[in-house]
């Protein structure tokens, strides 16, 4: 079941090449890389592809794509393999014969189109695939529309679903998995040896779906490989597939490509930021002088994933930065979403500038924004009183930030200011925000205001900016 080896999975993709990375033989690999089994690759067509549609192809020798297959296998402990663009008749019989020469468990990807359009499989080699590749495979994942060509059932819903997937095991394979993008987002799955159908509910998710049929195929042979049931395969395939369509990025003028390892970056991004965010509360409290520009409120420091939307999306900490005997002490932890204060702040930032990921909210006296400007800090403000008091405090973002963003672009300045502050009133203490890249270089820009107090006379606390 293993690399002898290496003590992970090989599994070996049979398809073709799309140029514009979406789909095909770069959509198998990402999906292998992203559940950790070592993707090794047969090609059988290069096409000129890209996110509008496929605008030519290339069909490769047969024995090019059979030596491919033997240069693997000799060499690597092959269990699982699936198999996508099979152009040909010659093709779709190699890759039998191969299959059956290598002792292969097939997951069959029967691509007929291109989601951004093109025919990928000829008329007559979907006759070949139905008596020469599926006899010997044991599982086949359609989509509607393949299914409908497959079994000769014209599929309107789950019901009509299940007939074809039972009739296209008369062909001999083991397993139908009858995706259903195309019809209610549930999956159907039936399994012939024990006549057994699963529906394996979905939604409809807003993102590109280019290469999701070839994802999808690849993941079921991954985890197929790994040791999981045919229902359990068809469960975390659901989900990996919806992830990455919902992490797509627009890459062209047409249907976008999920993003594989949309999901395993965000988990990086979140990881790295929540190590940032704690690194830099932990250089403020680590600095005595910092106790000083403590607001009688409390001080936060935030951090927010790249792309962040949300304040779940902002590290924070649960709780604040208080003074104990004049000294900065932490009451709580860093975790996503744990201030809605500070974090709404950022996200008001990032809508401007999407590289300004960080704030910490400071003690406001002129001196302080006298050291700031001293410091060479960009510094813009807003009036509470130029709007309701619950308007920074609802919503996803903070309005008075946004507002005071937009009022210092207005001057012909740089969009996102480093200082942002307001007087007070309606309520509210005072308070001086600053803004940066990072937790660390917000954190590394207080303590230096911090330290610089000492030059400054105690009495000079009202000198104008």
């Amino acid at each position: 079941m293993v690399n002898i080896m290496s003590g992970i999975p090989v599994v070996m993709t049979i398809a073709g090449s799309d140029s514009g990375g979406g789909a095909g033989i770069e959509a198998d690999i990402k999906t292998f890389a992203a559940l950790g089994v070592h993707g090794s690759c047969a090609i059988t067509s290069v096409t000129a592809q890209n996110t509008t549609g496929v605008l030519s192809a290339y069909d490769l020798p047969p024995h090019v794509i059979s030596a491919q297959i033997n240069a693997v296998c000799s060499d690597m402990d092959v269990r699982w393999a699936k198999t996508g663009m099979l152009s040909s008749v010659e093709i779709v019989g190699l890759v039998a014969k191969e299959a059956r020469s290598h002792r292969l468990s097939l997951v069959v990807d029967p691509v007929m189109a291109a989601e951004a359009g093109g025919d990928l499989l000829r008329k007559d080699a979907v006759k070949a695939l139905k008596e020469e590749l599926l006899p010997f495979s044991k599982v086949v994942t359609p989509n509607v529309h393949e299914a409908c060509t497959l079994s000769g059932i014209d599929i309107k819903d789950v019901e009509d679903a299940k007939k074809a997937a039972k009739k296209i095991t008369e062909f001999g394979v083991e397993v139908v998995i009858v995706t259903g993008g195309h019809l209610d987002a549930s999956d159907v799955v039936y399994e012939a040896v024990s006549d057994k159908f699963t529906v394996v509910p979905g939604k409809f998710l807003e993102g590109g779906t280019h290469g999701s049929g070839c994802t999808y195929a690849a993941c079921i042979a991954a985890f197929l490989s790994k040791g999981h049931s045919i229902i359990e395969a068809a469960t975390f395939a659901k989900s990996f597939v919806e992830k990455a369509i919902i992490s797509s990025v627009k890459v062209g003028h047409g249907v976008g490509p999920v993003n594989q390892l949309g999901s395993t970056l965000r988990d990086a991004h979140r990881f790295a930021t929540l190590q940032n965010t704690i690194s830099a509360a932990d250089l403020l409290v680590s600095c005595d002088d910092f106790g000083r520009l403590i607001p009688e409120v409390g001080c936060n420091i935030a951090m927010a994933i790249p792309s962040a939307t949300v304040v779940a999306d902002v590290a924070g900490i649960n709780g604040r930065i208080v003074r104990v005997r004049g000294r900065p002490y932490i009451a709580g932890g860093v975790e996503l979403g744990g201030s809605g204060h500070v974090g709404r702040m950022v996200l008001a930032a990032m809508e401007f500038d999407p590289c300004v990921r960080a704030a910490v909210n400071l003690r406001y006296s002129e001196k302080t924004l006298l050291i700031c400007k001293e410091l060479g800090l960009s510094i813009s403000s807003f009036d509470r009183a130029d709007e309701p008091a619950q308007a920074s405090t609802t919503g996803t973002v903070d309005r008075d930030v946004t507002c005071a963003i937009e009022k210092f672009g207005s001057a012909g300045l740089k969009k996102v200011p480093d200082i942002i502050y307001d007087t007070g009133g309606l309520g509210k203490e005072p308070m001086i925000r600053l803004f940066g890249k990072s937790a660390e270089e917000v954190a590394c820009q207080a303590v230096k205001i911090a330290r610089s107090y000492s030059s400054i006379n105690d009495t000079d606390d009202h000198i104008g900016v």
